[in-house]
């Protein structure tokens, strides 16, 4: 590819004396679960978010489950959250034999709608035990009524971040905002390690204390389980490498805004045709990716289009939650999340990382332009 989605070479190359540093020293020590690194990461990740915990684990998926299975979610219980996000955030539900309910968007932000939580509720039959909200592409949902209707309910909140590390709500840290605040560190993040990570935050000294113990078998000494937990610490190597990404990511982030804004700049020639990410008010944008709306069924097409011009481009996702073939039994239908359901017709994610040139932004944008100028008056499908 002329111009890839991510690059994390170039990313390791502007870090690499660090890099190798702290994973050297790990290999010295001979310690590779959780030792140093791990408390030493999940300290100074809580004060990054400005919490109290913050309690590494394997990946992202595992931190959902963990921070379900401390609010006791099972069998009979239901948790509504978002259909357009990647399928961890309802498997997690359904592994522990409790029902996702599906509620739709927000067309422009694509994170959770408040105002379909009723809706939501009203399928569940008030059997709800809690809601995941999804920070989406790298910008918080809207937090404030989702947290008014939960907790009126007696709902617990998880924030799924896992696309939004360092992303801002009315200032407030994501993940920080409900009870729990769950992280993926894949390579691909905001922060991301070498491998699969996760983390689980919370303000809540009972719900911390469930999260550590339910990450080794539900064991605060070992071989002497509590309570039935999983396998899923992270590794003394992947703590190290966040360790060190972490004192970058501000700046990253700061990178990637530019970055945003020079595309949005572009867009404005293109408004009949391309819209760029709209940022909520009250919110900061992180830019896990750049995520446009392409109107009048041209998605497909420009999609190939930049492909055979070496710049690549991604769907996310490409199936709806409540239409995935796993979940027919719960009843969906095409149709029952319109907003979602156009959504995923139109939305197209760009090229942004955080050492990316404004060249390569100015290049995309040329290439969009050209596309267009084929179909000036669109038809282009």
């Amino acid at each position: 590819m002329r111009i890839p989605p991510l690059d994390l070479v170039t990313e390791y190359h502007s870090i690499k004396t660090e890099i190798d540093e702290a994973v050297h020293a790990v290999l010295e020590s001979g310690d590779f679960i959780n030792s140093s690194n791990v408390a030493a990461f999940e300290s100074e990740a809580a004060g990054y978010l400005g919490v109290e915990h913050a309690v590494g684990c394997g990946n992202g998926s595992d931190a959902l489950l963990l921070a379900l299975m401390a609010l006791n979610v099972g069998p009979g219980d239901c948790v509504i959250t978002t259909t357009q996000s990647f399928f961890a955030t309802a498997g997690s539900i359904a592994r522990l034999g409790a029902t996702p309910v599906f509620a739709d968007i927000d067309p422009a932000t694509f994170t959770l709608d408040p105002a379909d939580l009723p809706r939501a509720e009203s399928r569940a039959g008030g059997m709800v035990k809690a809601v995941i909200p999804v920070h989406l592409y790298g910008q918080c949902a809207d937090m404030d009524p989702i947290l008014q209707y939960a907790h009126d309910r007696g709902w617990a909140v998880i924030e799924d971040t896992a696309q939004a590390f360092g992303a801002t709500y009315k200032g407030m840290r994501a993940g920080t905002i409900g009870d729990i605040g769950t992280f993926s560190f894949f390579p691909t993040k905001n922060l991301g390690c070498y491998g699969d990570g996760g983390m689980a935050a919370t303000r809540d000294d009972h719900l911390a204390d469930r999260i550590r113990i339910l990450r080794v078998h539900g064991a605060r000494r070992k071989y002497f389980s509590e309570v039935v937990g999983i396998n899923s610490r992270l590794d003394e190597l992947q703590a190290a490498v966040l360790r060190v990404k972490l004192r970058h990511l501000d700046s990253w982030i700061a990178n990637k805004r530019l970055l945003a804004g020079v595309y949005d700049d572009g867009f404005r020639a293109l408004s009949d045709f391309v819209q760029p990410p709209v940022v909520a008010p009250g919110n900061v944008h992180t830019y896990h990716q750049y995520t446009i709306r392409v109107r009048d069924g041209c998605r497909d097409a420009l999609q190939r289009y930049l492909a055979n011009q070496g710049i690549a481009s991604t769907v996310y996702y490409p199936q709806l939650l409540h239409l995935q073939q796993c979940f027919v039994a719960l009843g969906y239908h095409t149709g029952d999340m319109p907003h979602a359901e156009q959504a995923l017709g139109e939305i197209l994610s760009l090229p942004v990382w955080p050492a990316m040139r404004k060249g390569d932004v100015h290049a995309v944008l040329d290439e969009v332009m050209a596309f267009f100028e084929e179909f000036p008056g669109g038809g282009c499908a």
